[in-house]
Protein backbone atom coordinates (compact mmCIF):
# COMPACT_ATOMS: atom_id res chain seq x y z
CA UNK A 1 0.00 0.00 0.00
CA UNK A 2 1.59 3.61 -1.17
CA UNK A 3 1.74 5.12 2.08
CA UNK A 4 3.36 8.47 2.06
CA UNK A 5 4.76 9.70 5.58
CA UNK A 6 1.76 12.31 6.19
CA UNK A 7 -0.70 9.12 6.11
CA UNK A 8 1.04 6.59 7.61
CA UNK A 9 -0.60 5.31 10.45
CA UNK A 10 1.93 2.84 12.94
CA UNK A 11 0.20 3.15 16.36
CA UNK A 12 -0.84 -0.32 16.83
CA UNK A 13 -3.68 1.17 19.34
CA UNK A 14 -5.26 2.82 16.78
CA UNK A 15 -5.08 0.30 14.26
CA UNK A 16 -6.78 -2.18 16.71
CA UNK A 17 -9.27 -0.01 17.49
CA UNK A 18 -9.97 0.44 13.81
CA UNK A 19 -10.88 -3.19 13.28
CA UNK A 20 -12.73 -3.40 16.43
CA UNK A 21 -15.24 -0.75 15.41
CA UNK A 22 -15.14 -2.23 12.11
CA UNK A 23 -14.52 -5.68 12.20
CA UNK A 24 -16.05 -6.57 9.03
CA UNK A 25 -12.71 -7.63 7.08
CA UNK A 26 -11.96 -7.78 3.51
CA UNK A 27 -9.77 -11.95 3.39
CA UNK A 28 -7.75 -11.47 0.01
CA UNK A 29 -6.32 -14.86 -0.64
CA UNK A 30 -3.82 -15.85 -3.79
CA UNK A 31 -5.00 -19.63 -5.16
CA UNK A 32 -4.72 -21.34 -7.62
CA UNK A 33 -7.66 -19.56 -10.28
CA UNK A 34 -6.26 -16.18 -9.16
CA UNK A 35 -6.93 -13.77 -6.34
CA UNK A 36 -10.37 -14.14 -4.31
CA UNK A 37 -12.29 -11.28 -1.83
CA UNK A 38 -14.56 -12.18 0.54
CA UNK A 39 -16.41 -9.94 3.14
CA UNK A 40 -16.17 -11.50 6.55
CA UNK A 41 -16.74 -10.26 10.12
CA UNK A 42 -13.43 -10.36 11.90
CA UNK A 43 -12.57 -11.12 15.93
CA UNK A 44 -9.20 -9.32 17.05
CA UNK A 45 -7.52 -11.07 20.12
CA UNK A 46 -5.26 -8.29 20.76
CA UNK A 47 -3.45 -9.71 23.28
CA UNK A 48 -1.86 -13.03 21.32
CA UNK A 49 1.47 -12.22 19.73
CA UNK A 50 3.52 -9.36 19.35
CA UNK A 51 0.67 -7.98 16.69
CA UNK A 52 -2.14 -10.02 17.64
CA UNK A 53 -4.39 -12.31 16.12
CA UNK A 54 -7.41 -12.41 14.05
CA UNK A 55 -10.40 -15.01 14.31
CA UNK A 56 -13.20 -15.65 11.64
CA UNK A 57 -15.76 -18.79 10.14
CA UNK A 58 -16.77 -19.05 6.61
CA UNK A 59 -19.28 -21.46 4.73
CA UNK A 60 -17.95 -24.99 4.84
CA UNK A 61 -19.12 -24.64 1.28
CA UNK A 62 -16.61 -21.60 0.19
CA UNK A 63 -13.82 -22.55 -1.09
CA UNK A 64 -11.65 -20.16 0.75
CA UNK A 65 -10.94 -22.25 3.69
CA UNK A 66 -9.24 -24.78 1.58
CA UNK A 67 -7.13 -22.57 -0.43
CA UNK A 68 -5.68 -21.57 2.83
CA UNK A 69 -4.83 -25.01 4.54
CA UNK A 70 -2.43 -24.99 6.71
CA UNK A 71 -0.58 -21.93 6.04
CA UNK A 72 -1.43 -19.99 3.49
CA UNK A 73 -0.37 -15.67 3.15
CA UNK A 74 -3.22 -13.92 3.25
CA UNK A 75 -4.28 -10.09 3.35
CA UNK A 76 -7.42 -8.30 5.37
CA UNK A 77 -8.64 -5.36 5.12
CA UNK A 78 -10.43 -3.12 7.19
CA UNK A 79 -12.08 -0.11 5.95
CA UNK A 80 -13.55 2.81 8.03
CA UNK A 81 -15.06 6.19 7.01
CA UNK A 82 -14.48 7.34 3.86
CA UNK A 83 -15.87 10.22 1.16
CA UNK A 84 -15.18 12.41 -1.46
CA UNK A 85 -13.68 15.76 -0.87
CA UNK A 86 -14.51 18.71 -3.45
CA UNK A 87 -12.48 21.34 -3.68
CA UNK A 88 -15.16 23.44 -3.11
CA UNK A 89 -14.24 23.02 0.45
CA UNK A 90 -11.00 24.53 0.44
CA UNK A 91 -9.94 28.11 1.73
CA UNK A 92 -7.31 27.77 -0.90
CA UNK A 93 -9.82 27.36 -4.07
CA UNK A 94 -10.55 31.10 -3.09
CA UNK A 95 -7.40 32.28 -2.94
CA UNK A 96 -5.32 30.91 -5.73
CA UNK A 97 -7.05 28.13 -7.14
CA UNK A 98 -4.87 26.17 -7.57
CA UNK A 99 -6.56 22.81 -5.81
CA UNK A 100 -8.04 19.64 -7.07
CA UNK A 101 -10.74 16.82 -5.89
CA UNK A 102 -9.23 14.01 -3.68
CA UNK A 103 -10.59 10.99 -0.89
CA UNK A 104 -10.21 10.82 2.37
CA UNK A 105 -10.37 7.38 4.00
CA UNK A 106 -9.05 5.49 6.66
CA UNK A 107 -8.21 1.81 6.82
CA UNK A 108 -5.65 -0.95 7.81
CA UNK A 109 -3.83 -3.66 6.20
CA UNK A 110 -3.02 -6.92 8.16
CA UNK A 111 -0.79 -9.39 6.74
CA UNK A 112 -0.26 -12.90 7.93
CA UNK A 113 -0.35 -17.21 7.24
CA UNK A 114 -3.64 -18.21 8.00
CA UNK A 115 -5.03 -21.91 8.63
CA UNK A 116 -8.48 -23.69 8.71
CA UNK A 117 -9.93 -25.25 11.70
CA UNK A 118 -12.42 -27.65 12.09
CA UNK A 119 -12.15 -27.80 15.68
CA UNK A 120 -15.58 -28.16 17.30
CA UNK A 121 -14.18 -26.35 20.56
CA UNK A 122 -12.54 -23.54 18.60
CA UNK A 123 -15.72 -23.24 16.47
CA UNK A 124 -17.85 -23.28 19.65
CA UNK A 125 -15.72 -20.34 21.11
CA UNK A 126 -15.73 -18.11 17.89
CA UNK A 127 -19.14 -18.33 16.96
CA UNK A 128 -19.95 -17.40 20.99
CA UNK A 129 -17.05 -14.71 21.62
CA UNK A 130 -18.30 -12.96 17.88
CA UNK A 131 -22.07 -13.20 18.96
CA UNK A 132 -21.65 -11.69 22.57
CA UNK A 133 -18.85 -8.93 20.79
CA UNK A 134 -22.18 -7.79 18.76
CA UNK A 135 -25.21 -8.16 20.87
CA UNK A 136 -23.73 -6.68 23.89
CA UNK A 137 -24.61 -3.49 23.17
CA UNK A 138 -28.71 -4.62 22.56
CA UNK A 139 -31.04 -3.95 25.35
CA UNK A 140 -32.09 -7.85 25.22
CA UNK A 141 -29.03 -9.53 23.49
CA UNK A 142 -28.79 -12.52 21.58
CA UNK A 143 -27.28 -15.53 22.67
CA UNK A 144 -26.06 -18.61 21.06
CA UNK A 145 -27.55 -20.57 23.86
CA UNK A 146 -30.68 -19.24 23.13
CA UNK A 147 -31.51 -21.63 20.09
CA UNK A 148 -31.84 -25.32 20.47
CA UNK A 149 -28.34 -27.34 20.95
CA UNK A 150 -29.07 -29.46 18.02
CA UNK A 151 -29.72 -26.88 15.77
CA UNK A 152 -26.43 -24.85 16.54
CA UNK A 153 -24.93 -27.94 16.26
CA UNK A 154 -26.12 -28.65 12.81
CA UNK A 155 -25.10 -25.06 12.17
CA UNK A 156 -21.82 -25.72 12.98
CA UNK A 157 -21.47 -28.47 10.82
CA UNK A 158 -21.61 -25.86 7.84
CA UNK A 159 -18.71 -23.53 8.67
CA UNK A 160 -15.19 -23.77 9.25
CA UNK A 161 -12.54 -21.67 11.12
CA UNK A 162 -9.97 -19.51 9.75
CA UNK A 163 -6.94 -18.23 12.54
CA UNK A 164 -4.81 -15.77 11.52
CA UNK A 165 -1.32 -14.57 13.59
CA UNK A 166 -0.78 -11.01 12.76
CA UNK A 167 2.61 -10.56 11.33
CA UNK A 168 2.68 -7.55 9.90
CA UNK A 169 -0.01 -4.57 10.08
CA UNK A 170 0.10 -1.34 8.53
CA UNK A 171 -2.16 1.81 8.40
CA UNK A 172 -3.24 4.70 6.49
CA UNK A 173 -5.34 7.49 7.75
CA UNK A 174 -5.62 10.16 4.91
CA UNK A 175 -8.28 12.79 6.45
CA UNK A 176 -6.67 16.08 4.76
CA UNK A 177 -3.83 16.12 7.04
CA UNK A 178 -1.68 17.34 4.17
CA UNK A 179 -3.69 20.47 4.03
CA UNK A 180 -3.48 24.25 5.32
CA UNK A 181 -5.78 24.53 8.72
CA UNK A 182 -8.07 26.66 6.93
CA UNK A 183 -8.38 23.95 4.50
CA UNK A 184 -9.27 21.19 6.98
CA UNK A 185 -11.56 23.09 8.74
CA UNK A 186 -13.56 24.11 5.35
CA UNK A 187 -13.30 20.50 4.38
CA UNK A 188 -15.10 18.86 7.90
CA UNK A 189 -17.40 21.74 7.94
CA UNK A 190 -18.45 20.06 4.20
CA UNK A 191 -18.67 16.61 5.98
CA UNK A 192 -20.56 17.75 9.10
CA UNK A 193 -22.97 19.17 6.22
CA UNK A 194 -23.42 16.16 4.56
CA UNK A 195 -25.61 14.61 7.52
CA UNK A 196 -25.02 11.91 10.17
CA UNK A 197 -23.26 9.81 7.79
CA UNK A 198 -20.23 11.65 7.29
CA UNK A 199 -20.14 12.56 10.78
CA UNK A 200 -17.63 10.30 11.70
CA UNK A 201 -14.53 11.72 8.52
CA UNK A 202 -15.75 15.08 9.86
CA UNK A 203 -14.45 14.14 13.36
CA UNK A 204 -11.25 12.47 11.67
CA UNK A 205 -10.53 15.53 10.00
CA UNK A 206 -10.65 18.08 12.71
CA UNK A 207 -9.07 15.58 15.24
CA UNK A 208 -6.42 13.06 14.09
CA UNK A 209 -5.91 15.75 10.72
CA UNK A 210 -5.63 18.80 13.13
CA UNK A 211 -3.29 16.65 15.21
CA UNK A 212 -0.75 15.22 12.92
CA UNK A 213 -1.32 18.25 9.99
Amino acid sequence: MYRPPHFAVDDLPTQQALIRAHPLGLLVVAGPDGLTADPIPFLLDAGEGPLGRLRCHVARANPVWRVIGAGAEVLVVFQAAEGYVTPGWYETKKETGKVVPTWNYALVQVHGRARAIEDTDWLASQIADLTALQEAARPEPWAVDDAPAPFIAAQMRGIVGIEIPIARITGKWKVSQNRPEADRTGVAEGFEAQGAAAAVMAGLVRDFGRDRG
